[in-house]
């Protein structure tokens, strides 16, 4: 439109005028419009949340993409917000609640190949980009204990220059047989306590920072536990939070 007008024969100016007073008259309604919700529990207010959220999507978004999108940033926002009650007993406790900052960090945005935006939803929990290594572990599980490590369970490279010197076959395998005990070791270990806490339809999921080697995870799935190796550091911040 300010093309036209240009062309029209106004000048620029008068047209750049006219933007700074539709400004200036649309500050003033919004001061008038707005509602003040800083006595108020934001996060608890669900329709509150709907509204800004939508209102800023549907400006980027289609309208049914958007709206698909506004219930799930409001979930996840309140699915990562401290709890906060209404309690007059909790007044205290409620107002210290409401200056904690929302750490965002908690909600990861993953993106799914081969899928339409149409697809986006919320998932209320963990999604890791990885699953178990071994086809013999269990897929899915219910009513887990979940133990989480940053220990290796494979061959490490030592941190200076090092290397198996043997003069025969035999003292090869006891050097082999050697290091592979220290895994064992390790591996019983895990499956000693796993046997220790599990009850009767119980489960065991176990997830590493760091590597498990083959025959480790041998171990684990004859034991029915489910291992996923080489999680990230984020992730188990985020599992420590969530399992409580």
């Amino acid at each position: 439109q300010a093309d036209r007008y240009a062309t029209e024969g106004l000048h620029p100016r008068v047209i750049t005028d006219g933007f700074d007073i539709a400004r200036d008259a649309t500050i003033e309604f919004l001061d008038k419009f707005k509602v003040s919700v800083a006595s108020q529990n934001m996060v608890s207010d669900r329709d509150m949340l709907r509204s800004m959220a939508s209102t800023s999507l549907r400006t980027k978004l289609d309208a049914e993409l958007a709206d698909s999108m506004t219930d799930a940033v409001v979930d996840a926002i309140q699915c990562i917000s401290p709890d906060l009650k209404d309690d007059d007993e909790d007044e205290e406790k409620t107002e210290e609640s409401s200056s904690i900052p929302i750490d965002l960090n908690m909600v990861e945005v993953m993106t799914m190949r081969r899928k339409m935006g149409t697809d986006s939803r919320f998932v209320n929990g963990i999604v890791l980009d990885h699953g178990g290594r071994h086809p013999d572990m269990p897929k899915v599980l219910t009513n887990c204990h979940v133990m989480t490590c940053n220990v290796t369970f494979e061959y490490e490279k030592t941190e200076v220059q090092s290397g198996f010197f043997y003069s025969s076959a035999e003292e090869r395998e006891k050097l082999v047989e050697s290091e592979r005990k220290w895994l064992d070791e390790r591996c019983k270990q895990v499956v000693d306590f796993k046997r220790s806490v599990c009850k009767e339809g119980d489960s065991f999921v176990m997830i590493n920072q760091k590597g498990i080697d083959p025959l480790s995870l041998d171990i684990f799935a004859k034991e029915g536990i489910l291992c996923l190796r080489r999680a990230k550091r984020r992730n188990m911040e985020r599992l420590t939070l969530a399992c409580g």
